[in-house]
Order: C-alpha cells, then sequence, then structure tokens
C-alpha cells in the first residue's frame, strides 16, 4: 500500500494506491485546504488515522527545489524533513520529490482520454516537457534514454520575465515597481493574472468597473474572479488580462520546449488549464508557443498536449515510489545506503 501526496499551495491531496501487476489502483482519496493545516505531518496524520491500513511506503510531490530529502515549499509556510516526516509517521520510506516531477512521473500511466490534444504532431519520440500553471508556474522535463521517459525537476517557473512586444514591456516596468525581480511566475500563475490585471486598471489600458471593483474587494481569489468573467466576456479588462496572461504560457511553454529539446511534446498540467481551455485552444497560445524565429519548424514538429486527469500529481508521486521500492529490492542488502527515506 502506498501513501501518495500531491501538495499545492490551495489544496492537498493525498490517497492510498494499491499496485497490482505494475498498474496502481487508487483505492481512497482526501483533498485538505493547504493553509489551514500547519504541517504536512498534520495533513497525512489525520488521513492514516482514517484508514483501516497502513501503508508501507510514501511519496509526496510538493512545490519548491528538494535537496537532500528537503524542502521549503515554494507557497507555504512549510519546511519538510523527509527522514522526520519517516520517523514521524512510522512509515520505513518516505520520498519528497518537486511537485511538476511527481507531475511527469504519472503521465506514462495515464489513458489516451486523459489528454487533450492541442496540436497533433509526427511519431512523438524523444524528450519531452511539462509546464502547469496554478497557485505558481512549475515546470519539469522527461528524458528519453531510448526505451522509456525518465521524468527530472527543474525551477524554469522562476527564472526573468522576458516580454516580448511593447505591452510586454509596460508590464515589466510596472512589476519591477512591485518586486525586486519579476520572473514568469509572476505572470503565469493565478497571482500572476491577478499582476496582469492590476497592471491594466493602474496604467489606464482598460477602466474597473465599479460593479467589478466591488466583487474583487470581496473576493477570497481575485484571480477566480478575473478569469470567470474573462471567459465570460463580462469585463473586457478581464478579457484583455486572459489575453496577455495566455500569450505569455505560450511563449514561455515554447521556451521549455527549447531548453529540453522535447521533440517527444510538450504537456500542459496545472490547476487553471483545465478552466481555461477554450483559450488554450485558440489561437493566441499555440502561435505564441511556435513564435521562436528560425526554430519555428523544430517547434511544429512536437505535440501538444492538456492533461485533463487532475489526479496526475498523485498518481506520479505513487509511480515515483513503487520505482524507488522496486530499485531497493533489486539492490543487494550490503550494497544499500543507510538512510533511504529521502529524495
Amino acid at each position: 500500500m502506498i501513501l501518495a501526496g500531491d501538495i499545492g499551495g490551495t489544496n492537498t491531496r493525498v490517497a492510498l494506491f494499491q499496485e497490482e501487476a505494475g498498474r496502481l489502483h487508487l483505492e481512497r482519496e482526501q483533498v485538505y485546504p493547504s493553509r489551514e493545516h500547519k504541517t504536512l505531518y498534520e495533513i497525512a496524520l489525520l488521513f492514516i488515522s482514517q484508514q483501516a491500513v497502513k501503508p508501507t511506503t510514501a511519496c509526496f510531490g510538493i512545490a519548491g527545489p528538494v535537496l537532500h530529502g528537503r524542502v521549503a515549499a515554494s507557497n507555504l509556510p512549510w519546511v519538510i524533513d523527509s527522514l522526520e516526516l519517516s520517523r514521524e509517521l512510522g512509515i520505513e520510506s518516505v520520498w519528497l520529490i518537486n511537485d511538476l516531477e511527481a507531475h511527469a512521473s504519472g503521465v506514462d500511466d495515464l489513458a489516451p482520454s486523459d489528454f487533450l490534444t492541442l496540436r497533433a504532431a509526427g511519431p512523438a519520440t524523444g524528450n519531452a516537457a511539462l509546464i502547469a500553471a496554478g497557485t505558481g508556474l512549475g515546470e519539469a522535463g522527461l528524458y528519453w534514454d531510448g526505451r522509456r521517459r525518465h521524468p527530472f525537476p527543474c525551477e524554469g517557473g522562476h527564472t526573468d520575465f522576458a516580454p516580448r512586444n511593447a505591452l510586454e514591456i509596460e508590464l515589466l516596468r510596472y512589476l519591477l515597481k512591485k518586486f525586486e525581480r519579476v520572473s514568469y511566475e509572476r505572470v503565469v500563475s493565478g497571482p500572476g493574472l491577478t499582476n496582469i490585471y492590476d497592471f491594466l486598471r493602474d496604467s489606464g489600458h482598460e477602466p474597473e468597473p465599479g460593479w467589478l471593483q466591488d466583487e474583487l474587494r470581496q473576493a477570497a481569489d481575485a484571480a477566480v474572479v478575473i478569469s470567470r468573467h474573462a471567459m465570460e466576456g463580462k469585463a473586457p479588462i478581464c478579457e484583455q488580462a486572459l489575453d496577455i496572461f495566455v500569450r505569455v504560457y505560450g511563449a514561455e511553454a515554447g521556451n521549455l520546449a527549447l531548453k529540453v529539446m522535447s521533440t517527444g511534446g510538450l504537456f500542459i498540467s496545472g490547476g487553471i488549464a483545465g478552466k481555461i481551455l477554450p483559450r488554450l485552444q485558440g489561437p493566441d497560445f499555440l502561435e505564441a508557443f511556435l513564435a521562436k524565429g528560425r526554430m519555428r519548424p523544430l517547434l511544429e514538429s512536437m505535440p501538444v498536449r492538456v492533461i485533463m486527469n487532475e489526479k496526475v500529481g498523485l498518481i506520479g508521486a505513487a509511480r515515483y515510489a513503487s520505482l524507488r521500492e522496486k530499485q531497493a529490492s533489486e539492490t543487494p542488502a550490503a550494497s544499500r545506503p543507510i538512510l533511504i527515506s529521502q529524495s
């Protein structure tokens, strides 16, 4: 029995998986609001205490760089150590991995129906890339060794935002007054959509209706309100904010595809994709993805797909734990490291 977790800045999903004949079966699942709990241990213990079985191994995908089994969460006030978590939960093997590495680890366990194709291409072989906008902007790669893909994490969402036109240059200048440094995550994320909206309002590019100002003032999450009115066509300022968001999202997806040389395709995951799917299917995202000058033919050869299964992070965490357990069982005892509960 595998305990898997997908820890986001908004929600933490935890589940139990059973593996049979190489296939993962989700047995039980629970979603917890992340910020209503002080630690991951608190959530994991609460979940385990409600189950009739105890997991034998665990893996958690969490936003942030995982170094030596330890991570300071990017969008939560949590510092998590795999060895401490192992002792606290009484589970011998506990693994911490980057949340996008977990998403990438789950790609090959998904069914064809779990994907929506934005751009079809030829046979997809070679490296692949994965990008996901949500509370933050996550990125990962999948290295192709000629037989299978091996996920690896990166922190590409924190690279410097590069404007491509006069309006985006204005946006950068505006954000530099608010932040010491402007990364892609400041633009392509839930908070990033709010930043774009604020820029359009404060710079005078689009007026803010009074009714919308009142609604945003009372909203728990401004980005949800902005994206909803943009999709419904109720407010031009919201529509333009989402247009900018989608174009920058596509441009950074193309940057990632070039850096990873993802001839095996680009995957889009994350909580925002499903909510703005019609915009991703429109021309702006793909044109920004492809607009790389002399490299356009290379990008045109890459398939682009949206992952529609919101459990991909959970599935990937469970798959990672399963693979690590198999590797440990195949390694002679004398060759195993003493501390196995680390990423």
